[in-house]
Parts: C-alpha cells; structure tokens; sequence
C-alpha cells in the first residue's frame, strides 16, 4: 500500500499537537503532586494529559492511509517539536549537538517519506 499525502500530514499535525502535552506536564511537575485534589486542580497536567490522547487518537485514522512503516518514524518528529517548543515556552537553551541530533531526526524522516514514493 503506498502512504498517502494526507496521511503523512496528519500524523505530522499528530506530532505537534502531542508535542504541547510534555511542555505542559513540564509546568504540571512545578505544582505540589502529593494529594488527589491538587492532581484534580492541576490543569497544566489536565491539559498535557489531554493533548498526548489527541495526538494519538489523530495517528488511529492516518493508519488508515499508508503503511506503519511509514508512518510511525513520523512520530519522532514530536523530539523535533518539543526541542523548539520547550525553547520559546521553557526557556531552554539548546546546543550544538542537540541541533545537530535535530537535523539527523529530520534527515531520518524526509528518507523514510522519500523512499516510501
């Protein structure tokens, strides 16, 4: 079965929105933890735990599309996402070797996606 276009990009959009579930559990883990009410109350861990379950529920139906050996090296495009996401809403610095284990995740995915074609 070859993948389709639509597909591809789903699970891409999969990966981005999924991506924002780490920052906000990032900002949940800055919060006291120790009692049912505060997990309740924490809505940065609502939230995360919210957009991890859309992102995988989005990935169910661009399964639909292609082959799954296609499609799931995609998902490591979410490391990608976090990377510059937990930059800009975190305030983490990256260096030299995480760029460069950046554009290998990239370059990784954009050979999966050419060789699928």
């Amino acid at each position: 079965m070859a993948t389709e276009l639509w597909a591809i990009a789903l699970v891409s959009s999969a990966t981005l929105i999924g991506a924002f579930g780490p920052i906000l559990l990032k900002k949940a883990s800055e919060k006291k933890l120790s009692k049912i009410k505060s997990l309740i109350t924490n809505y940065h861990l609502i939230g995360g735990v919210f957009l991890y379950a859309i992102g995988t529920i989005l990935f169910i139906p661009a399964l639909k599309g292609g082959d799954l050996s296609v499609l799931y090296p995609f998902v490591s495009l979410t490391y990608v996402w976090v990377s510059f996401l937990s930059v800009k809403f975190l305030g983490e610095k990256m260096n030299v070797m995480k760029w460069w284990g950046i554009g290998m995740i990239i370059l990784g995915v954009s050979f999966i996606g050419i060789g699928s074609s």
